[in-house]
């Protein structure tokens, strides 16, 4: 795999890492802040704690029904790398509801692969080095050497087919309408996770 070495890229991830959560804690905190009528992000207002709300339902439910196949385990088992998995997020963020969750099956399938999830506008540095076309979407993977933490790869915010459908939407309409934000719901619901686990097998190179 290409790596990436800066020396401003490896200060903000090591710096990132240090307020990152796991998969497990990131739940309990996104839980917690439904609890108290909250959300993450500079933007407290009522429609964001609504997302945030949406948002832990769905990934209860990806929690529960997102299934690993056989070929997808012997995958994993093939990879011998030592790789972190730094993913920049927010709790109000739709595709990151529906992204991160297979994400999380993968990591916790495999011993070489850690999961380390950061928030997004309390990491604006890293942020900054891992725009897409030029803004700040998430959710963001990037992927680390473990031991060196130099980049290896990136993913998001959502994958390659999901990416299309609005850019083809775009392209015909003009702008993000909220008929495709519901077509985007739809297909990520029929995907079942499925074209991000695939993604993600790629970039690892199994």
């Amino acid at each position: 795999m290409e790596t990436l070495n800066d020396t401003n890229i490896s200060n903000s991830i090591k710096a990132s890492l240090k307020t990152s959560y796991t998969y497990t804690d990131y739940r309990h905190l996104v839980t917690d802040l439904v609890g108290n009528e909250s959300t993450t992000g500079n933007d407290k207002s009522e429609d964001m704690v609504e997302y945030t709300k949406l948002n832990d339902k769905r990934m209860k439910r990806w929690d529960k029904t997102i299934k690993l196949t056989e070929d997808t385990v012997t995958r994993l088992a093939n990879f011998k790398g030592n790789v972190t998995w730094i993913v920049i997020t927010e709790s109000w963020c739709g595709d990151a509801a529906h992204v991160v969750p297979p994400m999380a099956k993968l990591a916790e399938q495999s011993d070489n692969i850690s999961l380390k999830l950061v928030l997004r506008d309390t990491n604006d540095e890293l942020m900054n080095q891992f725009l897409t076309n030029g803004g700040k979407s998430v959710p963001k993977l990037i992927m680390v050497e473990t031991e060196t933490l130099d980049v290896l790869h990136t993913f998001g915010p959502r994958p390659a087919v999901a990416t299309k459908l609005v850019a083809d939407y775009k392209a015909k309409h003009g702008m993000i309408t909220p008929q495709i934000k519901e077509d985007l719901q739809v297909w990520y619901n029929k995907d079942k996770g499925q074209s991000t686990i695939e993604e993600l097998l790629s970039m690892l190179g199994v």
